[in-house]
């Protein structure tokens, strides 16, 4: 590959990643929030490769153009010695791969386009996250609703023994994803463990008034009754008594109570 496409490479690739990384929240499309700062950093690495090699290309092709004027005062054969090193070789070693240019097109994108944020329609084919098993229940606040991620309360639901959420009125936010069958929606939000690949869901189904899918909404209800409530045959589900729109969470990719509460 020709060294100015390599610099062009690797500039282009340390202003993407500044840009995704600085500027608003677009690198939570890629990664979880706690790598901003690794990113931060390799886009100041790359572009600081980017300029060295530009420096340093800059250097090498000032050092050629004052030996080709040496030569051509000493004899006036540069030209017949570069076309004989190259008919030696059969081939030019300069000549850029077609495939070298594939890696344009991510690099261009970090620059110009945003993939769309993950929603309804990756969370509806995707199975739900398995909930961990746990051994220890805290109390639940005496607050009515009681504000519980989706995860806390699918794990009260089917292995809370005391049966607390058991009459309880919650409170819990997501995005609404249509739900295939069965009647209701999923109120669902999706979990980096690292970056978008490794993407899991979390979903609670909800049976009341609903949004058009990837809309933002708080939802309080009581558990809808289904099974055994404390074992595994119990329903994820909520029986909605309120569902009002919401704004996008900081947080959108986690699984924590919301950052941002404001309608």
């Amino acid at each position: 590959m020709r060294r100015p496409l390599q610099v062009l490479l690797l500039v282009l690739g340390g202003l993407g990643l500044l840009r995704v990384s600085l500027f608003g929240d677009l690198y939570l499309r890629y990664v979880k929030a706690g790598l901003r700062p690794l990113l931060i950093a390799s886009g100041v690495l790359l572009l600081a490769l980017g300029v060295a090699e530009a420096v340093s290309y800059w250097r090498t092709t000032v050092r050629a153009g004052r030996g080709r004027s040496d030569e051509d005062d000493g004899g006036g054969h540069a030209h017949d010695d570069d076309h004989g090193h190259d008919a030696g070789h059969g081939h030019d070693h300069s000549v850029v791969p077609r495939t070298a240019w594939l890696l344009f097109l991510p690099v261009v994108s970090l620059l110009c386009y945003a993939p769309p944020a993950l929603g309804a329609y990756t969370a509806s084919r995707q199975t739900p996250e398995v909930v961990s098993e746990r051994r220890h229940f805290d109390p639940l606040p005496t607050t009515s609703p009681v504000p519980i991620t989706l995860t806390d309360f699918t794990a009260r639901v089917q292995q809370d023994r005391t049966r607390a959420v058991g009459g309880r009125t919650v409170e819990m936010t997501g995005f609404v994803t249509p739900a295939p069958s069965g009647g209701g929606w999923y109120l669902t939000r999706i979990v980096y463990s690292c970056c978008a690949a490794d993407a899991q869901t979390v979903k609670v189904r909800v049976y009341g008034p609903s949004s058009a899918a990837d809309t933002w909404v708080s939802v309080t209800g009581t558990w809808h009754p289904g099974g055994t409530l404390g074992t595994r045959t119990a329903s994820v589900a909520l029986d909605a008594r309120g569902v009002h729109r919401i704004t996008r969470p900081v947080n959108a990719y986690t699984d924590d109570l919301p950052l941002d509460l404001s309608r």
